[in-house]
């Protein structure tokens, strides 16, 4: 065995990498878009409001997780290494994940408050 067959060779992290920072982003993206589209799922419309305000969490949370999903998707395609590695790749599975249930809740909530499905 050569001198570190022994020994288990741990990485320092000293900061954060690009990869890992840019999955953080658009998991908290996806987050957020997840809360806005729960959020609107949860009340229903006010006939009183006009159609912009009924509207509005629902594209906002869509629109967030689209951010999550493409900037999920970035990192996935451009991480160098495997799960673990730094490069944020389990962090991009996660946005991807997070923003797309944003996403269809998101849709899910545009639809039952236009009216189209009665």
């Amino acid at each position: 065995m050569d001198a570190l067959g022994d020994h288990l060779v741990l990485a320092l992290v000293v900061g954060i990498s690009a990869g890992r920072l840019g999955a953080s982003a658009a998991a908290l993206c996806g987050l957020a878009g997840l809360v806005l589209g729960g959020l609107a799922m949860r009340r229903a419309p006010d006939p009183r409001d006009d159609a912009g305000h009924q509207l509005s969490r629902p594209v906002a949370g869509a629109a967030l997780g689209l951010v999550a999903v493409a900037g999920g998707a970035v990192v996935v395609f451009t991480a160098d290494g495997g799960v673990g590695t730094g490069n944020g790749l389990g962090g991009g599975v996660v946005a991807m994940a997070v923003g797309t249930i944003a996403l269809l809740l998101a849709g899910v909530a545009r639809v039952r408050r236009s009216g189209a499905v009665r």
